[in-house]
């Protein structure tokens, strides 16, 4: 393991502010200390000689070197603890006291002062306001939670402690066990990211799951978790929406690549599994933990009953999997092995009397299909079936052909012991089949996930210094934002935008078009005037005779509505034949917790009703641009359906990565909106561009 292979394996442990007070976190820590971990356990509390019968230490400094110091003395005396632990060398600290920023301004102050003692010691601590610390192959339970882990090969973090025992207690029934277990408390040092890292170190940790309300630097996390991935898989539980989404926001992409948008799009990219519930997180987590991923996603279903076979069907046509179709050869086999009664063309129903040999001649010749990449087996207690029998046939066919199988052998006790024999086997068994189809599901997800190519983003030639002028435009503004005016922006990053410029006289006016072949379009530029088209603040198809009379009208009709507005002027622009196009956007929005959040969807009016966009965060490469073209229920509008022209799909693919290049050079641009981006058969141009700027990251 890692860094952190000290605070999982200790030789001693030392509780400060341990005590034998009835009911006291300090007295619950020692006892489970002590009744269980294989090293030292070491009390500290300057008013006993003893406690529960350990000898105990006035402070850290008089103690045994300490790997492991769980800290449970008031919020006031924790500072001072901490520091007494770094002056003695011990790395490794857990926090339970809570009293810090949850609590308040005061409670805030104590976290940053905590955070700099821990810098300054270079300490790893977990917490504050943490449960504790468990881990198995040590037999440590460094928490006040009235239940330990039972041994297991899944490492499990949480937010929440009390999720934590709740999981703990629930595990325990269901034979659940666990490598390591975290309650991450208030991350003030140690995060998610900290131990997904170390945990895809540890060979003993065959999945990494969580339960998480928030994710601290998404872009650190998305970076380590793609790595880890590799070898690992991850499965989360995300709950909470933090403020970015639900707040107004000024652009098209700001109102809808909210928060949790940002999240489902960056764990994607890292290759995470999301669960919609504790019960889908751990039984992906039985599944990832014992069993290879499908080959393919064809699932043959062997039941002795038709009810249950028809709902582990339907469960399958829910998923991302699919029912195999079975060869002729497996049909006439399955024929020959099977009453008439029998179904035979998946699901594989073997009809209530089925005995042992049935069942496994049924799944022996399923397995065989090269159309199967997995198995369910489901199965109603009968007469003739002893499950601890069918458990056996199922360990020796998963051994023989290598492909996942899961199992739904229903009912209560004569389940149990066949679940405990399978569970050796690394085969869990649900009671719903509907939840042995979302453990494959989650194995075919993780096989996806290591089939994903992943390119690095491209290093476009492009003008940063042009760039950075028009964005400290904002600083000469009352306000932080810039239209049209600044559509130099995108001609510095290389993305095509017709031809024209801004004037502010309609003399001037008359001569861009005149340099224009064909008809203009005129748009009155004002950063207060959002929905230009509503005033009347844009013409279309204005020829050099009209521009004149067009210049005063949009000016006019922008003093009408708005008379304190800023008029910058008007833009005279090349008008675009439109026939055969199709409007699309590509924004960004800059999330608190990810960073820049790429969208890219259908755009112009329909952006907001219809709301068919993709994201991704920033910065991506070319792979993951062409991903979120092809994301888009419009994405056969741009490859030609119904008689159109294709667009020019790989100009929007250049746009989207040229854009997140733009985003990553400027972490000053907050929101960014070009809408809309018409493409066609000849490529693309942006018409429109609508942009926030943080002014002091400028600076």
């Amino acid at each position: 393991m890692g860094r952190l292979s000290e605070l999982f394996a200790p030789e001693t442990v030392g509780v400060i502010g341990a005590t034998e007070r009835e009911g006291a976190v300090g007295r619950a820590i020692l006892e489970n200390l002590h009744q269980e971990f294989v090293g030292e356990v070491v009390p500290i509390n300057p008013s006993h000689e003893t406690v529960l019968g350990l000898e105990a230490y006035p402070d850290v400094a008089s103690a045994p070197p300490l790997d492991l110091a769980v800290v449970v003395v008031p919020p006031p005396a924790v500072l001072e603890t901490i520091r007494e632990i770094g002056e003695v060398g011990t790395q490794h600290v857990v926090v339970i006291t809570a009293g810090f920023a949850e609590s308040g301004g005061e409670g805030a102050r104590r976290e940053a002062e905590l955070r700099e003692i821990a810098a300054e010691y270079d300490l790893n601590v977990v917490g504050p306001n943490s449960l504790g610390v468990m881990s198995t192959p040590v037999s440590m339970n460094a928490t006040f939670g009235p239940e330990s882990a039972r041994d297991g090969s899944i490492s499990f973090m949480s937010q929440s402690g009390a999720f934590i025992t709740a999981v703990l207690d629930w595990a325990n029934e269901q034979g659940i066990g666990f490598q390591d277990v975290v309650s991450l408390g208030n991350k003030t040092i140690l995060d998610e990211t900290d131990f997904v890292r170390e945990w895809g170190e540890d060979p003993e940790t065959d999945v990494i799951i969580g339960y998480l309300e928030d994710i601290d630097a998404g872009d650190e996390f998305i970076r380590t978790a793609r790595e880890v991935t590799e070898e690992t898989p991850i499965v989360l539980v995300k709950s909470g929406r933090t403020d970015a989404g639900a707040q107004a926001a000024s652009s098209h992409t700001g109102a809808i690549a909210g928060s949790e948008r940002a999240y489902e799009a960056g764990l994607e990219q890292a290759g995470v599994i999301r669960a919609s519930s504790v019960q889908e997180l751990f039984d992906a987590a039985r599944a990832l933990s014992g069993l290879p991923a499908p080959e393919s996603d064809g699932v043959a279903v062997v039941t002795n009953a038709g009810g249950p076979g028809v709902l582990t069907t339907d469960a399958v046509g829910d998923s991302t999997l699919g029912m195999a179709d079975f060869t002729d050869e497996t049909i006439d086999k399955l024929q020959e092995a099977m009453p008439d009664e029998a179904n035979v063309y998946n699901p594989i129903d073997a009809i209530g009397d089925a005995d042992i040999d049935r069942f496994g001649r049924a799944l022996e010749i399923a397995l065989a299909d090269p159309n199967v990449g997995s198995a369910v087996v489901v199965s109603a207690p009968t007469a003739v079936i002893k499950y601890d029998k069918l458990a056996e046939v199922v360990i020796e066919k998963r051994q023989d052909f290598e492909k996942p199988i899961v199992t739904s052998l229903m009912g209560g006790d004569r389940a149990r012991a066949a679940e405990t024999v399978l569970r050796e086997f690394g085969i869990p068994n649900y009671f719903d089949p509907a939840r042995a189809v979302s453990g494959l599901n989650a194995l075919a997800r993780y096989r996806d996930v290591g089939q994903r190519t992943s390119d690095e983003p491209a290093a476009f030639d492009v003008d940063r210094e042009r760039a950075r002028e028009i964005l400290e435009r904002v600083e000469r503004r009352d306000d932080n934002r810039l239209g049209i005016e600044s559509m130099a922006l995108l001609d510095a990053y290389g993305i095509p935008t017709p031809p024209g410029e801004i004037v502010d006289d309609p003399a001037r006016a008359r001569e861009v078009a005149e340099a224009i072949e064909g008809d203009v379009v005129m748009k009155i530029v004002s950063p207060d005037i959002t929905h230009k088209s509503d005033i009347g603040g844009v013409k279309i198809g204005v020829s050099d005779d009209e521009v004149y009379d067009a210049y005063e009208d949009v000016v006019a009709r922008a003093r009408n509505y708005q008379p304190d507005a800023t008029i910058l002027g008007v833009q005279v622009q090349a008008m675009l034949d439109l026939e055969g196009t199709t409007e699309t956007i590509v924004g960004v929005n800059r999330d608190p917790q990810f960073g820049p959040l790429l969208l890219f969807g259908l755009g112009g009016i329909f952006v907001e009703i219809l709301e068919d966009t993709s994201v991704r965060v920033a910065p991506i490469g070319e792979n993951a641009a062409r991903e979120m073209v092809d994301e888009i229920r419009a994405a056969p509008l741009l490859r030609g359906a119904r008689g159109r022209e294709p667009a020019d799909v790989d100009a929007i693919v250049e746009t989207i990565q040229r854009l997140s290049q733009l985003v990553t050079d400027f972490p000053a641009i907050l929101e960014l909106d070009v809408n809309p981006l018409v493409a066609g058969p000849e490529g693309v141009q942006a018409i429109d561009l609508r942009l926030t700027v943080d002014t002091e990251e400028l600076s």
